[in-house]
């Protein structure tokens, strides 16, 4: 006979600190999704039982496997099979102007599109999946969602169709993707358990993994905008996080990268779609606009390592070049143009993005002194882009599409006194007094020029 696993038991034995067996967390997970109103198959305050004492105990590799892959098919998944291609995607921890995935999911598909297998399909195939803005981070989905008419919801079926056409397709998380996902992130965020290396990796790889990859590239940040508070807690993670995906049998890197000031030009919804699209049409250097050179950085190095996971390029080094000389040939904004126009957008937009920027309100910041640009909270400019309407403070918030900032200057930068520093944006006159305040209080001008890290911090692989 078999014997019953209660849910108390289970949060007991992880509160004593002892190791949680394979068949105690499978069968909490199964708990989780199967309850109903009617058949409480476990309480909620029996999950955040759990939650608190998976934060204060952590799991070890084995309960972090289990809990990921119980998470993973829970809910429905997609079965990649029929492309008969590579399957890769590329995931960030959140940041403030982090719009890579608008970059690099045209690249890998131009890519793929040069090289079709057998079947007509390109030979490398992206699924990306992604989510929305929470706090002080930007969401892809948000931002996608400023073009008139594009289909963020598709089914796995149409997600297969697009992939099958298009090498990439840029979507959002099925109601029934991964639903354990859904009901322990509502309660981490009433609990005091987001923080959690353990759950975050949980959490993300479920979802990733879910897509059925050969390959994943993380973007783990650092810095003052990143979501966890110090360099080693974001190498914890990313550590975590290759761990786990590398036991589910999918090869995965992750890039720990500097974010102590927002990526790009531009900081928003519309505006940073406006500034990919810019770049995604430069076929010069010259063309690109100085202030989105770590963007392009930073996604020529996710994007390098891809292409050579891929077997597109002999080094990650190798696979960066090969990246810019796709976005320059202009392949990859043709990529992008196929992505969006099949997902049923409105590409005519992509002509003048400029032009489309219908905010209502702006403010400009300038210099009181000279000197040069020494330091910010990122986090806090986040928040500050948030209050001006591009955030959400709670899920389901609406979101502005042209709120939001363009920063004139970039850290280590020389400022004179009177020099703009950054422009804000507003749907809402009454929306930027505040956000001027917060950003007057984090820009800080030295006289002396400040000691910068590194764009790219370390590599996490397998053998690290």
């Amino acid at each position: 006979m078999t014997q019953t696993i209660h849910p108390i038991d289970i949060v007991l034995h992880k509160r004593d600190g002892r190791a949680l067996s394979d068949a105690e967390i499978q069968a909490f997970i199964h708990a989780l999704v199967q309850r109903t109103p009617q058949k409480q198959l476990v309480t909620d305050a029996q999950i955040a039982a759990f939650l608190m004492a998976v934060f204060h105990h952590g799991l070890n590799p084995q309960e972090l496997a289990t809990l990921t892959t119980a998470m993973r098919y829970s809910g429905e998944t997609f079965d990649a099979a029929p492309l008969h291609s590579f399957t890769i995607d590329k995931h960030s921890t959140g940041g403030v102007g982090d719009k890579t995935s608008l970059l690099i999911a045209p690249i890998l598909a131009a890519a793929g599109l040069t090289s079709p297998n057998a079947n007509g399909i390109p030979g490398i195939c992206v699924p990306m999946i992604s989510g929305r803005s929470l706090g002080h981070t930007g969401g892809t989905l948000d931002k996608l969602e400023t073009i008139p008419g594009f289909n963020t919801q598709l089914t796995l079926d149409q997600l297969l169709l697009t992939l099958e056409k298009c090498g990439a397709a840029l979507v959002g998380q099925t109601p029934h993707l991964v639903p354990a996902d859904r009901i322990l992130y509502a309660l981490r965020d009433h609990t005091g358990t987001v923080e959690s290396p353990y759950l975050i990796c949980a959490s993300i790889m479920s979802k990733k993994l879910a897509e059925d990859l050969n390959a994943l590239v993380l973007d783990v940040k650092t810095g003052s905008g990143a979501f966890m508070p110090t360099y080693d807690q974001s190498k914890l993670l990313a550590e975590l996080m290759v761990q786990t995906g590398e036991a589910s049998g999918t090869r995965t890197v992750a890039l720990l990268t500097n974010h102590d000031e927002p990526l790009g030009r531009f900081s928003g919804n519309w505006i940073e779609v406006w500034e990919c699209v810019d770049i995604l049409r430069a076929t010069r250097i010259e063309d690109r606009h100085p202030l989105s050179a770590d963007l392009i950085q930073l996604s020529n190095l996710l994007a390098g390592w891809m292409l050579h996971l891929a077997g597109k390029a002999p080094t990650p080094e190798a696979g960066a070049k090969l990246s810019d000389e796709i976005l320059l040939s202009g392949a990859a904004f043709k990529a992008w143009i196929r992505v969006i126009a099949t997902q049923c957008g409105d590409v005519s937009l992509f002509h003048d993005p400029a032009a489309h920027h219908l905010y209502t309100a702006s403010r400009t910041l300038t210099a009181t002194h000279s000197g040069y640009l020494a330091s910010m909270d990122c986090k806090q400019v986040g928040w500050a882009v948030q209050r001006l309407g591009a955030g959400r403070a709670k899920p389901g918030d609406p979101v502005s599409a042209h709120a939001g900032i363009e920063m004139h200057a970039k850290l280590g930068d020389p400022i004179k006194a009177g020099q703009p520093l950054v422009t804000l944006f507003s749907e809402d006159l009454s929306l930027l007094d505040e956000p001027e305040s917060m950003l007057r209080d984090t820009l800080h001008i030295a006289p002396n020029p400040p000691q910068l890290q590194p764009l790219l911090r370390e590599v996490i692989t397998k053998s690290t």
